[in-house]
């Protein structure tokens, strides 16, 4: 008898954002469709219905008793190197039998990035009676969700250093909606210091939401108080053939054991400067407080747990 390959379990991160909940639903049913070989679920860590425990029982009631589960997440912060696994471990608690493996966040695959130069192109195009913009003209402001975690945030200029790599922008900085420096208006200050006048902003999110909203907003206003700066917003990542193949590569590693987290920079493994007194001690549960509605929870982000790979 053949054994059956273990389940996909999708983790989020969720927002009070309907459109951007729905989104990561609708991609949770994509993937479903696209593998029926797979029992496939999703949920949230907190903000947005189902939360991730709904999503466990829902596959323990189709008879699942293995799965692999990925964070449905660009960088590796509290959510996806703390609060995932300790939902998961209590999980396991919950429903006694059950094993899983675990896999790593999207991180600046080259699939995402080409995904986000098609949406640089999209806001360079002759859209709306404009002209398009020459690469070479234009300095990418790539915005990510910041995070109180330094390896986090080095993600994302990481991702932007890969952006600018053989693209031909004049150049790509990076700056953060909340809880890291530079904001959006600090960026684009600097974008125009470093000589540009012509600016991309292109947030680093998968789908729709609050924070994605008010980088557009950032972005507007200070566009408005510098008309001498040509200023045009790009689209979310969203939910392309690109991400649903990079999830199921990232499910393969999983099951297979494949996995290659980054360690060398973690917080909680190496003494960072002013972040020392963070080695090897337990990880609070993580919240976001500029995501509208942080202070909901689903329960189980009351506990301290210990990080884990």
């Amino acid at each position: 008898m053949t054994t059956p390959p273990p389940a996909l379990l999708i983790a989020g991160h969720g927002t009070r954002d309907d459109a951007g909940a729905e989104a990561f639903r609708d991609f949770v049913r994509e993937l479903g469709a696209r593998h029926p070989e797979l029992p496939v679920a999703g949920g949230f860590i907190e903000l947005s219905p189902p939360p991730l425990t709904d999503a466990v029982a829902e596959l323990v009631q189709r008879g699942v008793r293995r799965f692999a589960a990925v964070p449905l997440m660009l960088v590796s912060a509290g959510h996806a190197k703390g609060d995932i696994p300790a939902a998961l471990s209590r999980e396991k608690e919950r429903h006694p039998g059950i094993s899983y493996t675990y896999g790593r966040p999207l991180g600046p695959h080259p699939a995402l990035l080409n995904v986000l130069e098609r949406r640089l192109d999209e806001a360079l195009g002759a859209t709306g009676g404009r002209t398009p913009l020459d690469r070479a003209d234009v300095t990418v402001l790539l915005v990510g969700r910041g995070s109180t975690d330094p390896d986090a945030n080095a993600e994302v200029y990481k991702a932007a250093r890969l952006l600018w790599e053989g693209r031909g922008y004049g150049g790509v900085e990076t700056a953060f909606v909340s809880l890291a420096a530079p904001d959006v208006p600090s960026g684009l200050e600097r974008c125009v210091a470093l000589g540009a006048r012509r600016i991309v902003v292109l947030p680093y999110f998968l789908f729709t939401g609050i924070l994605p909203d008010r980088v557009r907003q950032q972005t507007e206003g200070w566009a408005a108080a510098h008309p001498e700066v040509e200023v045009r917003s790009a689209d979310v990542i969203g939910p392309e053939p690109e991400l649903l193949d990079l999830v199921m590569e990232r499910y393969e590693e999983a099951v297979k054991g494949d996995l290659r987290m980054n360690c060398d920079s973690c917080v909680y493994r190496i003494a960072l400067p002013g972040f020392e007194d963070k080695v090897g001690l337990p990880q609070q549960p993580h919240f976001h407080p500029d995501d509208d509605g942080h202070h909901h929870h689903h329960g189980h982000h009351h506990d301290t747990h210990t990080h884990a790979h």
